[in-house]
């Protein structure tokens, strides 16, 4: 075994690594941690078995079979921003929402204090 080969399926494996340790830590919740366990097992799978890569590269019509990673590494990175988009997106609706609901509540509470120092006033 090469020392690339070595070094490839070491990163890869800290990769995965890492995710884990992060979700068992509650600092990356599972629904996002999908895409990166799935980046991290095809990369593992791609560094072990260089015969695989060399095979799908040649399904695919990739010259150079370590370009195909960078591919695959270019629509990860083109999913995640999509995923995060559309994550950001949501959270920018609910962050509005929440906004015109807080100025609802506080135009009714301004209302109901002056409605309380008026029947004060009225009673005192």
């Amino acid at each position: 075994m090469d020392l690339i080969k070595i070094l490839a399926i070491l990163g890869s494996g800290s990769v995965l690594f890492v995710v884990i340790e992060l979700i068992r830590r509650g600092r990356l919740k599972e629904r996002y941690s999908l895409l990166w366990l799935f980046a991290g097992g095809v990369l593992l799978v791609f560094s072990s078995s260089r015969y695989l890569l060399e095979y799908v590269a040649r399904l695919l019509g990739v010259f150079y079979p370590p370009s195909l990673l960078f591919l695959l590494a270019f629509l990860f990175l083109l999913l995640i921003t999509l995923h995060f988009s559309v994550v950001v997106s949501g959270l920018s609706e609910k962050n509005k929402q929440l906004a015109q609901e807080v100025a609802l509540l506080r135009q009714e509470l301004q209302e109901a204090m002056k409605r309380t120092t008026e029947n004060r006033d009225v009673s005192g």
